[in-house]
């Protein structure tokens, strides 16, 4: 098992080279750090706790810097733990890039979901209103509670309440590109989370492992400046290195069709003349 620590910037789209479009989700993932080992002879169980994204010294307390401290780093802001790791592969203080994850590689994305308040039971649970016209008093109240034999509300009840704020886990996601450089994941789909909330990337526990890397289309910008000569606009053509030789021979048409144009004109104002 292995996985990553991240903060969700926004959605975009890419575009393959086989010409599909594959909605993404953009993952900023700076470099997180091993700030603690557990081990079954001592904690009962074996695990890493990883800590992303730093956090200002005054602002954290005496044991978030102790504990940051440990491992030779300042304190984080976003700690999380992995199960199911082999701890021998890991050192205590050890920075872990983006690029634990390939292209085409199955996660599963854990974040907290957007807060949405108190909400009604026709937006918690999607339930249907009653007659809006006719007097009637029943518009987006609570329907039936079921049976009355217990005399009670029976647990699991869809009732009006808290709604969103919850931890919730898309499995089978695909990473589209991962970027080191720019410190960044592109995961297909969409991940649970507001803008600039943190999510936890970790292998998919279901599924394919791999499901195979997508090729991405990569642009390049080629600036092209107007230049004058002899009071004519003419469009300088950027080449590559690699292009010199047909530079070199479109260079030498041009010459020659400008030696040519002179006999052209010469032949019409004959046939000109002819005709009259």
């Amino acid at each position: 098992m292995k996985g990553i620590l991240g903060r969700k910037v926004g959605m975009t789209e890419v575009f393959a080279t086989d010409g599909k479009l594959i909605p993404v989700t953009v993952i900023e993932v700076q470099p997180n750090v091993v700030t603690q080992i557990k081990t079954t002879e001592k904690d009962g169980y074996d695990a890493i706790q990883l800590g992303a994204f730093d956090k200002k010294e005054k602002v954290s307390n005496n044991p978030e810097k102790g504990h940051a401290k440990k491992a030779n780093t300042s304190p984080k802001r976003f700690l999380k733990e992995i199960r199911g790791v082999d701890t021998s592969a890991y050192t205590l203080g050890q920075v872990i890039e983006a690029d634990v994850f390939k292209n085409g590689d199955t996660v599963d994305v854990t974040g907290t979901s957007k807060g949405k308040g108190f909400q009604g039971v026709i937006k918690r649970w999607n339930q249907s209103r009653g007659p809006e016209t006719h007097g009637s008093t029943y518009h987006r109240r609570v329907g039936s509670l079921g049976t009355m034999r217990p005399m009670r509300v029976l647990k699991g009840k869809k009732l009006p309440g808290h709604m969103g704020h919850e931890t919730i886990t898309i499995q089978n996601l695909m990473v589209v590109d991962v970027d080191v450089e720019n410190k960044y994941i592109l995961v297909s789909g969409n991940v649970p989370g507001a803008k600039n909330s943190y999510v936890f990337i970790r292998e998919a526990i279901k599924g394919d492992k791999k499901l195979g890397a997508v090729e991405l289309i990569s642009y390049e910008e080629l600036v092209n400046e107007p230049v004058v000569e002899n009071d004519e606009v003419k469009e300088e053509v950027v080449l590559n290195e690699t292009s010199e030789e047909t530079a070199e021979e479109v260079n030498n048409e041009t010459e020659e069709t400008k030696e040519e144009t002179p006999e052209v004109v010469e032949e019409t104002k004959e046939t000109e003349e002819v005709s009259e």
